[in-house]
């Protein structure tokens, strides 16, 4: 995987995409993670870069490293800034599953004043479409628009670990987030690509995320083949 210095440093990079990886299961708990020339290799960087990724990880208290041992996952979940409630492909990770995100499709779209889109954003924003696998398997289907100022020149090679990281990268702090959730029958291509049914009616989630003045910055749908897995929400005690 490529890490590129215009986007800041390298060692910051490699550690968020190690951290992302932690989260959803890729590097699971109790076990090591790939040795530090292994990681070397994978991203064409220093030794030095690889170590200082992973002391900041360490210092977060995901990762434990010891001489001759190597280095151990032993936190895979996080604070979540949405809630007091663990995030959702955290659960999943603790019941033992795994998760992966592939990003579809990045692109600038251009908002005709018909578009429910345009009286959000105005006329163009950034179409972010991902699917999230679960055990290998399609699971969540995930159309995001966001209000990025980006050419198509941007977006070549763009990879996308987090994208609250991406967001934050591009200086855009959410502050509120309101989740709507519906049932609704699945456009055809995301059928085809959760393996379902023609029409299948699947849980939608509709996600609008606001900056501090409660302008919308995101908007997301995202489709749960739940078939496959139920939607899970869990909350601490003090809620």
């Amino acid at each position: 995987m490529n890490v590129n210095r215009k986007k800041g440093p390298l060692y910051l990079q490699i550690k968020e995409i190690l951290k992302d990886r932690i989260l959803h299961g890729e590097y699971a708990i109790n076990t090591n993670i790939p040795s530090e020339p292994q990681l070397e290799d994978e991203f064409n960087v220093s030794k030095i870069t690889v170590r200082n990724a992973i002391k900041e990880l360490v210092q977060e208290g995901y990762l434990e490293k010891k001489s001759g041992k190597g280095t151990k996952v032993i936190a895979n979940v996080t604070t979540a800034r949405l809630s007091k409630g663990k995030r959702f492909t955290e659960v999943l990770v603790e019941e033992g599953h795994h998760i992966t995100k592939r990003v579809l499709k990045i692109k600038r779209v251009e908002l005709s004043s018909e578009s429910f889109l345009y009286s959000i954003f105005g006329d163009h924003c950034i179409q972010i479409e991902r699917v999230y696998l679960l055990d290998d398997e399609p699971y969540i289907y995930f159309t995001h628009y966001v209000l990025l100022d980006l050419m198509e020149e941007d977006l070549r090679d763009l990879q996308i670990n987090s994208l609250y990281r991406f967001l934050e990268d591009h200086n855009i702090r959410l502050e509120a987030f309101r989740d709507e959730f519906t049932v609704s029958n699945a456009p055809a291509h995301i059928c085809e690509t959760l393996n379902l049914e023609k029409n299948t009616a699947v849980l939608k989630r509709i996600r609008r995320s606001s900056d501090i003045d409660g302008k919308i910055l995101e908007y997301s749908e995202g489709y749960y083949n739940t078939a496959k897995q139920n939607y899970i929400v869990t909350y601490n005690d003090s809620i």
